[in-house]
Protein backbone atom coordinates (compact mmCIF):
# COMPACT_ATOMS: atom_id res chain seq x y z
CA UNK A 1 0.00 0.00 0.00
CA UNK A 2 1.44 3.51 -1.14
CA UNK A 3 1.72 5.83 1.50
CA UNK A 4 1.74 8.92 -0.36
CA UNK A 5 -1.39 9.33 -3.45
CA UNK A 6 0.15 11.51 -6.56
CA UNK A 7 -1.55 14.25 -5.11
CA UNK A 8 -1.15 14.46 -1.29
CA UNK A 9 1.84 14.92 0.81
CA UNK A 10 1.60 12.75 4.72
CA UNK A 11 2.14 14.87 7.64
CA UNK A 12 2.59 13.02 10.69
CA UNK A 13 3.23 13.24 14.51
CA UNK A 14 3.83 11.01 17.32
CA UNK A 15 2.93 10.89 20.65
CA UNK A 16 5.15 8.01 22.07
CA UNK A 17 4.24 6.89 25.66
CA UNK A 18 7.20 5.18 27.62
CA UNK A 19 6.38 3.47 30.97
CA UNK A 20 9.51 4.21 33.28
CA UNK A 21 10.81 1.32 34.84
CA UNK A 22 11.03 2.75 38.59
CA UNK A 23 10.42 0.67 41.49
CA UNK A 24 7.18 3.01 42.59
CA UNK A 25 4.85 4.81 41.38
CA UNK A 26 5.17 8.85 40.53
CA UNK A 27 3.28 9.86 43.52
CA UNK A 28 2.78 6.94 45.65
CA UNK A 29 5.01 4.42 47.13
CA UNK A 30 2.95 1.52 45.39
CA UNK A 31 4.93 -1.26 43.33
CA UNK A 32 5.41 -0.52 39.92
CA UNK A 33 4.95 -4.05 38.40
CA UNK A 34 3.10 -5.72 35.65
CA UNK A 35 1.24 -8.52 35.95
CA UNK A 36 0.15 -8.83 39.48
CA UNK A 37 -2.92 -9.52 41.10
CA UNK A 38 -5.60 -6.79 40.28
CA UNK A 39 -5.76 -3.60 42.50
CA UNK A 40 -2.93 -5.33 44.50
CA UNK A 41 -0.59 -2.55 44.14
CA UNK A 42 -2.81 0.34 45.04
CA UNK A 43 -3.01 2.91 47.88
CA UNK A 44 -5.00 5.89 49.07
CA UNK A 45 -3.04 7.90 47.21
CA UNK A 46 -3.41 5.88 44.24
CA UNK A 47 -6.96 5.73 44.67
CA UNK A 48 -7.11 9.46 45.62
CA UNK A 49 -8.83 9.18 48.70
CA UNK A 50 -9.50 12.41 50.90
CA UNK A 51 -6.34 14.16 52.42
CA UNK A 52 -4.08 12.22 50.77
CA UNK A 53 -0.88 14.28 48.85
CA UNK A 54 1.22 13.26 45.97
CA UNK A 55 5.14 13.16 46.46
CA UNK A 56 7.16 13.25 43.09
CA UNK A 57 9.50 10.05 42.73
CA UNK A 58 12.96 11.25 42.09
CA UNK A 59 14.17 8.69 39.74
CA UNK A 60 11.51 8.89 37.12
CA UNK A 61 12.68 12.74 37.30
CA UNK A 62 16.02 11.39 36.35
CA UNK A 63 14.84 8.76 34.08
CA UNK A 64 12.48 11.92 31.73
CA UNK A 65 16.36 14.11 32.01
CA UNK A 66 18.20 10.94 30.73
CA UNK A 67 15.78 10.43 28.32
CA UNK A 68 15.99 14.48 27.20
CA UNK A 69 19.67 14.49 27.20
CA UNK A 70 19.60 10.84 24.88
CA UNK A 71 16.86 13.40 22.37
CA UNK A 72 19.35 16.11 22.41
CA UNK A 73 17.01 18.17 24.48
CA UNK A 74 16.96 21.66 26.59
CA UNK A 75 16.00 20.64 29.96
CA UNK A 76 13.98 22.98 31.96
CA UNK A 77 15.43 24.66 35.12
CA UNK A 78 12.04 24.63 36.70
CA UNK A 79 9.31 22.38 35.86
CA UNK A 80 5.87 21.83 36.97
CA UNK A 81 2.83 19.35 37.11
CA UNK A 82 -0.86 20.14 36.09
CA UNK A 83 -4.36 18.48 36.09
CA UNK A 84 -5.86 17.27 32.71
CA UNK A 85 -9.28 16.62 33.93
CA UNK A 86 -11.85 14.03 31.99
CA UNK A 87 -13.51 11.80 33.20
CA UNK A 88 -13.36 7.93 32.64
CA UNK A 89 -13.78 4.62 34.57
CA UNK A 90 -9.77 3.83 35.08
CA UNK A 91 -8.95 6.96 36.35
CA UNK A 92 -9.52 7.50 39.57
CA UNK A 93 -8.46 11.18 40.85
CA UNK A 94 -11.05 12.02 37.86
CA UNK A 95 -8.03 13.91 36.25
CA UNK A 96 -4.46 12.98 35.24
CA UNK A 97 -1.24 15.09 36.81
CA UNK A 98 0.67 15.59 33.70
CA UNK A 99 2.29 18.86 32.52
CA UNK A 100 1.42 21.21 30.12
CA UNK A 101 2.77 24.72 30.54
CA UNK A 102 6.57 23.76 32.28
CA UNK A 103 7.75 20.28 31.02
CA UNK A 104 10.99 18.81 31.82
CA UNK A 105 12.64 18.33 28.60
CA UNK A 106 11.78 20.59 25.21
CA UNK A 107 12.90 20.38 21.68
CA UNK A 108 15.26 17.73 20.66
CA UNK A 109 15.54 15.64 18.32
CA UNK A 110 16.60 12.30 16.69
CA UNK A 111 18.05 11.25 13.11
CA UNK A 112 16.62 8.16 12.06
CA UNK A 113 17.06 6.09 8.31
CA UNK A 114 14.34 7.42 5.65
CA UNK A 115 15.38 5.09 2.64
CA UNK A 116 19.21 5.74 2.23
CA UNK A 117 19.92 8.97 4.20
CA UNK A 118 18.91 9.91 7.30
CA UNK A 119 16.39 12.27 8.52
CA UNK A 120 16.02 14.53 11.70
CA UNK A 121 12.70 14.11 13.33
CA UNK A 122 11.93 16.94 15.78
CA UNK A 123 10.93 17.06 19.46
CA UNK A 124 8.25 19.47 20.95
CA UNK A 125 9.05 18.60 24.33
CA UNK A 126 9.09 15.10 26.34
CA UNK A 127 7.07 15.69 29.53
CA UNK A 128 6.22 13.44 32.70
CA UNK A 129 2.62 12.22 33.67
CA UNK A 130 0.86 9.37 35.55
CA UNK A 131 -0.77 6.66 33.77
CA UNK A 132 -4.47 5.66 34.14
CA UNK A 133 -5.76 1.98 35.07
CA UNK A 134 -7.20 -0.54 33.10
CA UNK A 135 -10.47 -1.60 32.47
CA UNK A 136 -11.57 -5.04 31.11
CA UNK A 137 -14.64 -5.63 29.51
CA UNK A 138 -15.78 -9.36 30.41
CA UNK A 139 -18.48 -11.21 28.56
CA UNK A 140 -19.01 -13.13 31.88
CA UNK A 141 -19.79 -9.71 33.86
CA UNK A 142 -22.50 -7.65 33.65
CA UNK A 143 -20.49 -4.12 33.16
CA UNK A 144 -16.83 -3.56 33.08
CA UNK A 145 -14.10 -4.44 35.49
CA UNK A 146 -11.41 -2.05 36.90
CA UNK A 147 -7.39 -2.71 37.66
CA UNK A 148 -5.85 -0.41 39.23
CA UNK A 149 -2.93 -1.51 39.53
CA UNK A 150 -1.26 0.55 37.09
CA UNK A 151 -2.68 3.81 37.99
CA UNK A 152 -0.47 6.20 38.97
CA UNK A 153 2.30 4.83 37.06
CA UNK A 154 5.43 6.94 35.69
CA UNK A 155 5.34 7.84 32.03
CA UNK A 156 7.54 10.17 29.78
CA UNK A 157 4.86 11.06 26.91
CA UNK A 158 7.42 12.06 23.97
CA UNK A 159 5.86 14.74 21.28
CA UNK A 160 6.77 14.91 17.91
CA UNK A 161 6.26 17.98 15.62
CA UNK A 162 4.47 17.64 12.39
CA UNK A 163 7.26 16.55 10.43
CA UNK A 164 7.00 12.46 9.40
CA UNK A 165 6.96 11.95 5.91
CA UNK A 166 6.94 8.34 5.78
CA UNK A 167 5.32 4.88 7.73
CA UNK A 168 9.12 4.06 7.45
CA UNK A 169 10.07 7.47 9.46
CA UNK A 170 7.57 6.68 12.09
CA UNK A 171 8.50 3.10 12.55
CA UNK A 172 12.29 3.98 12.33
CA UNK A 173 11.91 6.48 15.10
CA UNK A 174 9.59 4.30 17.37
CA UNK A 175 12.76 1.65 17.02
CA UNK A 176 15.50 4.26 18.00
CA UNK A 177 13.58 5.18 21.17
CA UNK A 178 13.16 1.94 22.14
CA UNK A 179 16.40 0.87 21.96
CA UNK A 180 17.73 4.77 23.80
CA UNK A 181 14.97 3.00 26.56
CA UNK A 182 16.21 0.07 26.95
CA UNK A 183 19.79 1.07 26.65
CA UNK A 184 19.41 3.50 29.38
CA UNK A 185 17.88 1.35 31.63
CA UNK A 186 14.87 3.82 31.90
CA UNK A 187 12.34 1.06 30.80
CA UNK A 188 11.69 -2.53 29.08
CA UNK A 189 10.47 -0.81 26.00
CA UNK A 190 7.72 -3.68 26.13
CA UNK A 191 4.67 -2.70 23.58
CA UNK A 192 3.11 -6.25 23.90
CA UNK A 193 2.90 -5.19 27.45
CA UNK A 194 2.09 -1.73 26.91
CA UNK A 195 5.11 -0.11 28.84
CA UNK A 196 5.79 1.63 25.18
CA UNK A 197 2.67 2.80 22.97
CA UNK A 198 2.44 5.02 20.48
CA UNK A 199 -0.60 7.63 18.90
CA UNK A 200 -0.31 8.99 15.74
CA UNK A 201 -1.79 12.05 14.38
CA UNK A 202 -1.98 11.79 10.73
CA UNK A 203 -2.83 14.26 7.84
CA UNK A 204 -2.76 15.03 4.67
CA UNK A 205 -2.19 18.25 2.02
CA UNK A 206 -1.75 18.97 -1.35
CA UNK A 207 1.49 18.38 -2.57
CA UNK A 208 3.60 22.00 -2.36
CA UNK A 209 1.07 23.26 0.27
CA UNK A 210 2.74 24.07 3.75
CA UNK A 211 -0.82 24.37 5.63
CA UNK A 212 -1.66 21.22 7.49
CA UNK A 213 -4.41 19.28 6.82
CA UNK A 214 -7.04 17.97 9.40
CA UNK A 215 -5.62 15.82 11.59
CA UNK A 216 -6.87 12.42 12.83
CA UNK A 217 -5.45 10.48 15.62
CA UNK A 218 -5.08 7.19 15.96
CA UNK A 219 -4.78 5.88 19.67
CA UNK A 220 -2.78 3.26 21.64
CA UNK A 221 -1.18 1.12 18.77
CA UNK A 222 1.12 -1.54 20.49
CA UNK A 223 3.14 -2.31 17.76
CA UNK A 224 6.10 -0.74 15.51
CA UNK A 225 4.45 -3.22 12.75
CA UNK A 226 0.56 -1.40 13.50
CA UNK A 227 1.80 1.94 13.37
CA UNK A 228 2.97 1.52 10.39
CA UNK A 229 0.04 -0.92 8.84
CA UNK A 230 -2.45 2.32 10.18
CA UNK A 231 -0.72 5.01 8.88
CA UNK A 232 -0.60 3.66 5.76
CA UNK A 233 -4.51 2.68 5.72
CA UNK A 234 -4.67 6.23 6.34
CA UNK A 235 -3.24 7.90 3.77
CA UNK A 236 -5.45 5.63 1.33
CA UNK A 237 -8.97 6.42 3.43
CA UNK A 238 -8.00 10.28 3.60
CA UNK A 239 -6.89 10.36 -0.29
CA UNK A 240 -10.07 8.66 -1.48
CA UNK A 241 -12.31 10.89 1.16
CA UNK A 242 -10.25 14.31 -0.06
CA UNK A 243 -11.04 12.78 -3.78
CA UNK A 244 -14.44 12.83 -3.65
CA UNK A 245 -14.53 16.50 -2.24
CA UNK A 246 -15.67 15.54 1.15
CA UNK A 247 -13.79 16.93 4.59
CA UNK A 248 -11.53 14.85 6.74
CA UNK A 249 -13.01 14.78 10.21
CA UNK A 250 -10.87 15.55 13.40
CA UNK A 251 -11.51 12.64 15.65
CA UNK A 252 -10.20 9.83 17.04
CA UNK A 253 -9.68 6.37 15.52
CA UNK A 254 -8.46 3.11 16.78
CA UNK A 255 -6.36 0.81 14.52
CA UNK A 256 -7.98 -3.12 14.02
CA UNK A 257 -4.89 -5.33 13.65
CA UNK A 258 -7.05 -8.10 12.44
CA UNK A 259 -8.87 -6.40 9.45
CA UNK A 260 -5.55 -3.23 8.91
CA UNK A 261 -8.15 -0.76 9.41
CA UNK A 262 -9.19 2.08 11.71
CA UNK A 263 -12.33 2.74 12.68
CA UNK A 264 -13.81 6.29 14.42
CA UNK A 265 -13.88 5.93 18.15
CA UNK A 266 -15.33 9.44 19.08
CA UNK A 267 -14.54 13.12 18.13
CA UNK A 268 -11.36 15.02 18.99
CA UNK A 269 -11.59 17.11 22.41
CA UNK A 270 -9.25 20.29 22.26
CA UNK A 271 -6.94 21.01 24.69
CA UNK A 272 -8.95 23.19 26.56
CA UNK A 273 -11.49 21.05 26.96
CA UNK A 274 -9.00 19.29 29.02
CA UNK A 275 -9.58 22.32 31.95
CA UNK A 276 -5.73 22.25 32.52
CA UNK A 277 -4.80 23.81 35.55
CA UNK A 278 -1.83 23.89 37.63
CA UNK A 279 -1.48 21.10 40.21
CA UNK A 280 -2.17 22.77 43.52
CA UNK A 281 -0.80 19.88 45.49
CA UNK A 282 2.49 19.68 43.57
CA UNK A 283 5.12 22.55 43.87
CA UNK A 284 7.15 23.20 41.10
CA UNK A 285 10.62 21.42 40.79
CA UNK A 286 13.93 23.12 40.37
CA UNK A 287 16.78 21.70 38.31
CA UNK A 288 20.02 22.72 39.90
CA UNK A 289 23.27 22.72 37.47
CA UNK A 290 25.12 20.70 40.12
CA UNK A 291 22.07 17.92 39.58
CA UNK A 292 21.97 18.35 35.96
CA UNK A 293 26.18 17.68 35.81
CA UNK A 294 25.59 14.83 37.89
CA UNK A 295 23.11 13.17 35.80
CA UNK A 296 25.19 14.16 32.61
CA UNK A 297 27.74 12.30 34.89
CA UNK A 298 25.86 9.37 34.51
CA UNK A 299 25.00 8.79 30.97
CA UNK A 300 26.70 5.89 28.32
CA UNK A 301 27.53 6.23 24.64
CA UNK A 302 24.26 6.13 23.12
CA UNK A 303 23.35 3.45 20.27
CA UNK A 304 23.69 5.76 17.75
CA UNK A 305 27.75 6.45 18.89
CA UNK A 306 28.24 2.83 19.13
CA UNK A 307 26.63 2.00 15.49
CA UNK A 308 28.94 4.54 14.05
CA UNK A 309 32.28 3.68 15.61
CA UNK A 310 31.27 0.15 15.06
CA UNK A 311 31.52 0.83 11.10
CA UNK A 312 34.65 2.97 11.14
CA UNK A 313 36.92 1.64 13.87
CA UNK A 314 35.45 -2.16 13.57
CA UNK A 315 34.84 -2.43 10.02
CA UNK A 316 31.32 -3.71 10.57
CA UNK A 317 28.51 -3.90 8.42
CA UNK A 318 24.97 -1.71 9.67
CA UNK A 319 22.93 -4.60 10.38
CA UNK A 320 25.53 -6.37 12.95
CA UNK A 321 26.01 -2.73 14.34
CA UNK A 322 22.79 -2.08 14.71
CA UNK A 323 22.23 -5.66 16.74
CA UNK A 324 25.22 -5.00 18.53
CA UNK A 325 24.39 -1.85 19.88
CA UNK A 326 20.26 -2.84 20.80
CA UNK A 327 21.62 -2.85 24.62
CA UNK A 328 24.41 -1.53 26.47
CA UNK A 329 25.67 -5.27 27.93
CA UNK A 330 25.68 -6.23 23.83
CA UNK A 331 28.20 -3.09 22.96
CA UNK A 332 30.48 -3.86 26.06
CA UNK A 333 30.60 -7.35 25.55
CA UNK A 334 31.83 -6.66 21.68
CA UNK A 335 34.12 -4.13 23.22
CA UNK A 336 35.66 -6.00 25.83
CA UNK A 337 36.27 -8.75 23.07
CA UNK A 338 37.75 -6.54 20.63
CA UNK A 339 40.61 -5.25 23.12
CA UNK A 340 41.72 -8.72 22.86
CA UNK A 341 40.96 -10.56 19.49
CA UNK A 342 41.24 -8.91 16.39
CA UNK A 343 38.94 -10.77 13.97
CA UNK A 344 36.08 -8.39 14.74
CA UNK A 345 33.81 -9.72 12.30
CA UNK A 346 33.79 -13.26 14.18
CA UNK A 347 33.02 -11.75 17.21
CA UNK A 348 30.08 -9.92 15.51
CA UNK A 349 29.34 -13.60 14.03
CA UNK A 350 29.44 -15.04 17.38
CA UNK A 351 27.52 -13.01 18.95
CA UNK A 352 24.59 -12.47 16.77
CA UNK A 353 24.36 -16.12 16.22
CA UNK A 354 25.36 -19.09 18.65
CA UNK A 355 25.34 -16.51 22.27
CA UNK A 356 22.09 -14.65 20.98
CA UNK A 357 20.37 -17.99 20.05
CA UNK A 358 21.44 -19.20 23.58
CA UNK A 359 20.39 -16.54 25.49
CA UNK A 360 17.41 -16.38 23.81
CA UNK A 361 16.62 -20.25 24.21
CA UNK A 362 17.28 -19.66 28.06
CA UNK A 363 15.81 -16.49 28.67
CA UNK A 364 19.20 -15.17 30.01
CA UNK A 365 20.80 -11.88 29.96
CA UNK A 366 24.64 -11.08 28.78
CA UNK A 367 24.96 -10.67 32.66
CA UNK A 368 24.26 -14.06 33.23
CA UNK A 369 26.34 -15.92 30.68
CA UNK A 370 29.50 -17.56 31.28
CA UNK A 371 31.54 -17.26 28.61
CA UNK A 372 33.82 -14.73 29.39
CA UNK A 373 35.36 -11.97 26.35
CA UNK A 374 38.97 -13.87 27.11
CA UNK A 375 37.02 -17.47 26.32
CA UNK A 376 35.27 -16.18 23.63
CA UNK A 377 38.68 -15.01 21.93
CA UNK A 378 40.30 -18.43 22.62
CA UNK A 379 37.45 -20.34 20.98
CA UNK A 380 37.34 -17.68 17.95
CA UNK A 381 41.50 -18.30 17.59
CA UNK A 382 40.99 -22.22 17.45
CA UNK A 383 38.99 -21.79 15.06
CA UNK A 384 40.39 -19.15 12.83
CA UNK A 385 43.74 -21.22 13.46
CA UNK A 386 41.93 -23.95 11.59
CA UNK A 387 42.17 -26.41 14.88
CA UNK A 388 38.22 -26.57 15.01
CA UNK A 389 35.72 -26.09 12.20
CA UNK A 390 33.19 -23.78 12.95
CA UNK A 391 30.03 -26.41 13.31
CA UNK A 392 32.36 -28.16 16.11
CA UNK A 393 32.58 -24.81 17.87
CA UNK A 394 29.05 -23.52 18.04
CA UNK A 395 27.59 -26.75 18.95
CA UNK A 396 29.65 -29.00 20.96
CA UNK A 397 32.84 -26.85 22.36
CA UNK A 398 30.41 -23.64 22.79
CA UNK A 399 27.93 -25.78 25.15
CA UNK A 400 30.00 -27.70 26.64
CA UNK A 401 32.20 -24.36 27.66
CA UNK A 402 28.70 -22.56 29.39
CA UNK A 403 28.33 -26.60 30.96
CA UNK A 404 32.28 -26.68 32.27
CA UNK A 405 32.95 -22.57 33.08
CA UNK A 406 35.75 -23.30 34.61
CA UNK A 407 37.40 -24.97 31.60
CA UNK A 408 39.00 -23.12 28.54
CA UNK A 409 37.79 -23.70 24.80
CA UNK A 410 41.54 -25.64 24.42
CA UNK A 411 40.86 -27.97 27.33
CA UNK A 412 37.38 -28.87 26.49
CA UNK A 413 38.04 -29.61 22.57
CA UNK A 414 41.31 -31.63 23.85
CA UNK A 415 39.18 -33.37 26.37
CA UNK A 416 36.18 -33.98 23.74
CA UNK A 417 39.08 -34.79 21.04
CA UNK A 418 37.24 -32.66 18.88
CA UNK A 419 40.55 -30.82 17.39
CA UNK A 420 40.63 -31.00 13.47
CA UNK A 421 42.75 -33.11 11.63
CA UNK A 422 44.46 -31.44 9.10
CA UNK A 423 47.02 -34.44 8.14
CA UNK A 424 46.76 -34.39 4.05
CA UNK A 425 47.78 -37.93 4.16
CA UNK A 426 45.30 -38.97 6.27
CA UNK A 427 42.31 -37.31 5.01
CA UNK A 428 43.57 -38.18 1.28
CA UNK A 429 43.01 -41.94 2.68
CA UNK A 430 39.20 -40.73 3.81
CA UNK A 431 38.62 -39.10 0.77
CA UNK A 432 39.48 -41.82 -1.39
CA UNK A 433 38.00 -43.94 0.53
CA UNK A 434 34.30 -41.99 -0.09
CA UNK A 435 35.02 -41.51 -3.43
CA UNK A 436 35.56 -45.31 -4.45
CA UNK A 437 31.92 -45.60 -2.90
CA UNK A 438 30.31 -43.18 -4.98
CA UNK A 439 31.19 -44.32 -8.42
CA UNK A 440 27.76 -42.73 -10.10
CA UNK A 441 28.06 -39.41 -8.18
CA UNK A 442 31.53 -38.86 -9.07
CA UNK A 443 30.78 -39.92 -12.51
CA UNK A 444 27.78 -37.02 -12.31
CA UNK A 445 30.27 -34.26 -10.99
CA UNK A 446 32.54 -35.26 -14.09
CA UNK A 447 29.88 -34.24 -16.22
CA UNK A 448 28.85 -31.16 -14.96
CA UNK A 449 26.58 -31.45 -11.42
CA UNK A 450 29.00 -29.49 -9.28
CA UNK A 451 27.03 -28.96 -6.52
CA UNK A 452 27.41 -32.49 -5.19
CA UNK A 453 30.73 -31.01 -3.79
CA UNK A 454 28.85 -30.59 -0.76
CA UNK A 455 28.04 -34.29 -0.71
CA UNK A 456 31.05 -35.49 -1.10
CA UNK A 457 32.70 -32.97 1.83
CA UNK A 458 29.72 -34.21 3.89
CA UNK A 459 30.50 -37.89 3.88
CA UNK A 460 34.26 -37.08 4.35
CA UNK A 461 33.00 -35.37 7.72
CA UNK A 462 31.00 -38.29 8.48
CA UNK A 463 34.12 -40.68 8.30
CA UNK A 464 36.65 -38.49 10.13
CA UNK A 465 33.53 -37.83 12.84
CA UNK A 466 33.86 -34.18 11.81
CA UNK A 467 37.28 -33.93 12.69
CA UNK A 468 38.25 -33.17 9.06
CA UNK A 469 39.51 -29.77 8.29
CA UNK A 470 36.25 -28.44 5.31
CA UNK A 471 39.18 -26.20 3.54
CA UNK A 472 41.42 -29.17 3.16
CA UNK A 473 39.09 -31.78 2.50
CA UNK A 474 37.48 -29.82 -0.56
CA UNK A 475 40.72 -29.28 -1.62
CA UNK A 476 41.94 -32.36 -1.77
CA UNK A 477 38.43 -33.51 -3.37
CA UNK A 478 38.87 -30.95 -6.18
CA UNK A 479 42.16 -32.57 -6.81
CA UNK A 480 41.51 -36.28 -6.84
CA UNK A 481 38.00 -35.50 -9.13
CA UNK A 482 40.69 -33.68 -11.56
CA UNK A 483 42.43 -36.65 -12.48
Amino acid sequence: MKEKSSKYELVVGLEVHVQLATESKLFASDKNSFGDAPNTNVSPITLAHPGTLPKPNKKAIEYAIKMGLACNCEIAKVTSFDRKNYFYPDLPKGYQTTQDNQPICIGGYLDVKSGESMRRIDFNRIHVEEDAGKSMHDAAHQGTLLDYNRAGTPLIEMVTEPVISTAEEAGNLITEIRRIVRFLGVGDGNMEEGSLRCDANISLRPKGTQTLGQKVEIKNMNSIRNVQRAIQHEVTRQSHLLDQGKTIKQETRGFDDATGKTTSQRSKEEANDYRYFPCPDLLPIKISDSYLTEIKAMMPKLPAEIVKELQEKFNLTEYDADIIAESEDRADYFFHTAKICSHYKKIANWMIGPIHNYLAEHNQSLAQFNITPEKLHDLIDLVESGKLNYSTASTKVFLDMIANPDKSASETAKDLALFQDNDESGLQKIVDEVLEGMPDKVAAFKKGKKGLMGLFVGEVMKKSRGKANPQITTKLLNETLSK
